[in-house]
């Protein structure tokens, strides 16, 4: 693919995206406002639509952007390493703007009020349907993460989005968080639910015996004629960054030489576009771009970086596109392609921030939500409290429903320190919202939620510190194994990213004090990976946050961010 002359042009068009406008339809009824932000040009004749890590978010919500997202090294103010001002700068978008709000955390709460909010598969389906008409044969892919991240979605089995995803018009997906509900459970769906209705595919995941494709590796679409070949790249670390039992006869990986001789054989199959359909996080999917020939984009998910342009990269073939188009259906992407003598020869992309009070909502999604809701209404909308300030998770580091959730864990459990997975996924709250069982489950929703109390010594604690540091910041992306770094309560220490392994954490302390390597502290968790865990008959994590926040006599303060102290990244603009 040759790209040269536009590779750059998208970026200085990408003020004119849908939102840039909102002031306009502010206080226009949302078929006008749909009307006016949604009316994208068309262009060539092969378009792609693209969600990633909507994590079962059925209803509009509010997220907050990080305003951590540091790149070291060759990666740094680079995409998607780069927040707030320094992202807007990039892409030539202005402070204060609708779109401001849907690509940085800039002056978010504010914003959250004044533009409403964003995503739920209602509005987005409204979205589709009208971008589908106005581009016949386009394609709706799925990143992933899809199953996984609210109370109905665990409580349904994964019923509900797997309806929810038939209704949308979804063609193609792939996966990672759909493993946690087991090999039976995915198998299921995708044979029986998604029979002649929604390929699923991973091109790198296989048998442990035999090495046999457990799911399609790709699949071959006529758009207008031409013939596009849809890859499925399923996040390659699951059975290290979930546990392993739930996958246990299936190996997973990268596996770029199995890319490779699936894009050769696509192409020899006629194929004339071929794009990858990834869950391998941005960094990852850039190198991955590097190395293998003859993909035209790839669609990308896992990180939930909303990237507002794609990204070119050349390897030996030509050059590949990458892309990301961030969570919680807030981002709608759109790929079109002008294809000509057999090749891409030109492409518009857009990222388009879903304003749920600009798009009317699908009647029959809008349908399909209230019904498989009902049941659980009265138990998800239960008030268990009220916030005094912003709650939010996404960033590097941590994020006020991080703490709160290591604070209820020491608390409740009795424990000096606390240890929370580095998730990305989690709705956000602005101050005054209510607290209601349904948003605390939007942090904790899994299938292995078990709380947990252990002893570890000093030594250990950096240990466990100093691993996830490596898999965040590792100079390799293909080294780095997904989510971002444990959140930590009640222990303080410093961290220098850009150091080699081991080298990274010092100054560890717990009130003030130094931590000893060969002293025991108890250290409160949740999500273990182990089998063993899952079986020693402990609490879930949200029977743990829901009694602390019943104790907090109706008003949870704002929590204070517990952080690391950073050193080495002054200037990096992927820190705000």
């Amino acid at each position: 693919m040759s790209l040269s002359k536009r590779e750059f042009m998208q970026v200085l068009g990408a003020a004119s995206v849908a939102g840039m406008g909102l002031g306009r339809y502010a206080d226009a009824d949302a078929a006008t406002a749909q009307q006016g932000l949604y009316d994208l040009p068309t262009f060539g004749n092969v378009s792609f639509l693209h969600m990633t890590d909507c994590h079962a978010q059925l209803k509009p919500i509010h997220f907050r952007e990080p305003s951590v997202n540091l790149g070291l090294g060759s990666m740094q103010g680079k995409l998607p390493h780069l927040v707030g001002e320094h992202l807007l700068k990039h892409i030539g978008v202005r402070p204060g703007t609708a779109l401001s709000h849907g690509y940085t955390f800039l002056d978010f709460e504010k914003a959250a009020r004044r533009y409403g909010k964003v995503g739920g598969f209602a509005h987005m389906a409204t979205l589709v349907k009208q971008l589908k008409a106005s581009r016949p044969g386009a394609l709706l892919l799925d990143g992933g993460d899809t199953w996984q991240g609210s109370a109905t979605s665990l409580w349904t089995n994964a019923q509900d989005m797997v309806d929810a995803c038939k209704l949308l018009g979804v063609d193609v997906m792939t996966g990672h968080w759909e493993f946690t509900y087991g090999m039976e459970r995915v198998k299921e769906i995708v044979e029986k639910d998604f029979k002649g209705k929604l390929d699923f595919v991973a091109q790198n995941v296989k048998t442990n015996d035999f090495g046999d494709q457990v799911f399609k590796p790709y699949v071959i679409r006529e758009i207008n004629g031409v013939p596009c070949a849809i890859i499925g790249q399923a996040f390659p670390y699951t059975p290290i960054a979930n546990p392993r039992y739930m996958v246990a006869d299936w190996a997973f990986g990268i596996q770029d030489e199995n890319m490779q001789a699936m894009v050769d054989e696509a192409r020899g199959k006629g194929a004339q576009v071929v794009v990858v359909l990834s869950h391998n996080g941005m960094d990852v999917d850039l190198k991955m771009a590097s190395r293998v020939r003859g993909i035209d984009a790839i669609f990308g998910g896992h990180t939930h970086d909303g990237v507002p342009v794609a990204v070119p990269v050349s390897n030996a073939g030509g050059k590949t596109l990458v892309t990301n188009a961030g969570s919680n259906t807030k981002f709608l992407g759109v790929m079109d392609f002008d294809v000509k003598g057999g090749k891409v020869v030109d492409f518009r992309y857009r990222l388009l921030p879903i304003f749920a009070n600009q798009l009317k909502a699908d009647p029959a999604m809008d349908a399909l939500i209230t019904k498989v809701r009902a049941p659980y209404e009265a138990k998800l909308s239960e008030k268990l409290g009220v916030t005094d300030g912003l709650l939010y998770r996404r960033g590097n580091f941590n994020g006020s429903w991080d703490q709160l959730i290591c604070d209820a864990l020491m608390e409740v459990q009795g424990a000096e320190i606390a240890f929370s997975p580095g998730f990305r996924w989690g709705t956000t709250l602005l101050p005054g919202d209510v607290i209601t069982r349904e948003l605390m489950m939007d942090q904790l929703a899994i299938t292995y939620p078990y709380a947990t109390v252990t002893q570890m010594s000093g030594e250990m604690l950096k240990t466990v510190l100093e691993d996830v540091a490596d898999n965040l910041f590792n100079p390799d992306p293909y080294y780095q194994q997904g989510g971002d770094m444990v959140r930590v309560g009640g222990l303080q220490y410093t961290m220098t990213p850009g150091e080699k392994a081991g080298n990274r954490i010092s100054d560890m302390r717990l009130k003030g004090k130094a931590v000893e390597a060969g002293k025991s502290y108890n250290v409160a968790g949740w999500a273990p990976v182990s089998e063993d865990a899952a079986k020693a008959g402990n609490k879930p994590v949200w029977d743990v946050v829901e009694t602390w926040l019943k104790g907090q006599g109706g008003r949870v303060k704002a929590r204070t961010v517990n952080t690391p102290k950073l050193v080495g990244v002054a200037g990096n603009p992927g820190l705000a």
